[in-house]
């Protein structure tokens, strides 16, 4: 039981790292907490929902959700944090967590309050390891996951664009100076990682069969834990968070009597990284 709910705990995981990559992309170049990253997030379940409403096929969704999150991350930074940038940091936080909340009402009014069904079937069937089984939606989780990061790696890694990224994250003015153009590097930011969260949104409506207006409410919070505890504008400490807050929460929520709610386990880790670790397990001090 415990090696089957370790392959729940990384399929969770993989999602919320999925989640939070978009989060900690946009904290690294800019040091803003894009709460609304969240309802990019909802948006790629929903667009994912329609379009394979038009067309029943989940990768068609799944292209057509990213494409669209990808759109409305470039939006999102044009027209609402490069306006704010000169102000305070508190500033453009409070824009994003109005954004969000006014996404999640325009779900609710546009597609009604219901949980709707999304019976996606990726027809990659179910995979027996010895005594732990993985399931359809698990192994299409740990597929799309593996795929998304190993492309983002290579960006990262071999691209002039990764290397640009890594010194626009590291000091902003001085990228600039040396020739570098921080505005299309912050726009690569905010495509790349809203096409991830759009990703995620589709593998959630997917793996749980269901997708609602206020799906984006824990992971905005969530997604802030998991950057906390991999380490601020960390990309691998992002990953690493996300995977062992879901390894958690299955291991020692899902096969223990703990009294409190599952969603309370990532904060009560984010609360003893700051006291003892503040930078997190891979960030820099």
């Amino acid at each position: 039981m415990i090696w089957q709910q370790l392959a729940n705990g990384l399929a969770i995981g993989s999602v919320y790292a999925l989640i939070a990559l978009g989060l900690t992309m946009v904290y690294g170049v800019l040091r803003i907490l894009h709460i609304a990253h969240a309802g990019i997030y909802a948006l790629g379940a929903y667009i994912g929902l329609l379009a394979f409403r038009f067309v029943p096929n989940f990768w068609f969704s799944l292209v057509v959700a990213m494409a669209a999150c990808s759109l409305a991350g470039i939006l999102v930074k044009r027209y609402l944090y490069m306006p704010l940038l000169t102000l305070p940091r508190i500033v453009p936080l409070i824009a994003s967590i109005g954004l969000f909340i006014a996404m999640e009402e325009i779900f609710r009014i546009v597609a009604g309050p219901y949980v709707l069904s999304f019976p996606a079937d990726p027809g990659l069937g179910s995979l027996q390891l010895g005594i732990v089984k993985i399931t359809n939606n698990q192994l299409l989780v740990f597929l799309v996951t593996c795929i998304l990061l190993a492309v983002l790696w290579f960006i990262m890694s071999k691209t002039k664009l990764g290397l640009a990224m890594k010194a626009t994250s590291q000091d902003l003015e001085i990228a600039s100076v040396m020739g570098i153009d921080t505005e299309r590097i912050i726009a690569a930011n905010f495509l790349i990682g809203s096409a991830m969260a759009g990703a995620a949104g589709v593998l959630v409506g997917v793996y749980f069969n269901s997708v609602y207006p206020t799906m984006g409410s824990i992971p905005a919070y969530k997604a802030l834990a998991i950057i906390v505890l991999g380490g601020l504008g960390s990309i691998p400490g992002t990953v690493l968070g996300g995977l062992l807050i879901g390894v958690g929460e299955t291991l020692l929520l899902g096969m223990t009597d703990i009294p409190f709610p599952r969603d309370a386990l990532a904060f009560i880790i984010m609360i003893l990284i700051l006291m003892f670790r503040p930078y997190g397990l891979l960030g820099k001090e």
